[in-house]
């Protein structure tokens, strides 16, 4: 009997009263982001200059269908339109750079994933071990987040700014072999 389970994980989203799909854009299908992509509004009462709402969306399937387990899988890192925004700025070149470095941040961790899922042994407890590799790859991919924030002071810190693009540029080539 064919067993398969999926599981679909968006990060970065939460919809009280139930489930429903936001408006994604994959890193995969976009060359660079655009000040037209931050669709929402603008919020005033936060002191930064813009927000890149993105996370990672993942999917699995376990069959034994053939004889021989078989595990299969999909992760994408995504951009979401609709809850990232932009207020007015003095400088939206760099700015948007700061932000696109956001977007490439989650890719990183995509990419992370699914070197964890490719390298994955299925098991007994399939279930609840991808969702350890998955906890595991968000705790990093949101500290990694806070950290790029914090040490470039929100763009601000334009010496920080340029080692963290060299750093993740290093870093997405690494996993050039896990790009989609």
């Amino acid at each position: 009997m064919r067993k398969v389970f999926l599981v679909l994980f968006l990060l970065g989203i939460v919809h009280i009263g139930g489930a429903q799909e936001k408006r994604k854009i994959a890193w995969a299908d976009i060359d660079r982001l655009s000040w037209q992509n931050f669709e929402a509004a603008p919020d005033y009462n936060i002191d930064f200059s813009a927000n890149t709402n993105s996370g990672i969306s993942y999917s699995w399937n376990y069959s034994t269908s053939t004889g021989k387990p078989e595990l299969t899988h999909e992760v994408k890192s995504n951009f979401y339109p609709d809850l990232s925004w932009v207020k007015d700025v003095n400088n939206p070149e760099y700015l948007l750079a700061h932000e696109q470095l956001h977007f490439d941040i989650t890719e990183l961790h995509a990419r992370k994933l699914r070197k964890r899922l490719a390298e994955y042994e299925p098991g007994r407890r399939i279930r609840q071990d991808l969702k350890r590799l998955y906890n595991i790859t968000e705790t990093e991919r949101v500290a990694m987040q806070n950290r790029f924030d914090k040490e470039t002071s929100h763009s601000e810190n334009k010496e920080a700014e340029l080692r963290w693009r060299k750093f993740v540029a290093s870093k997405l080539a690494d996993y050039e072999d896990y790009a989609l």
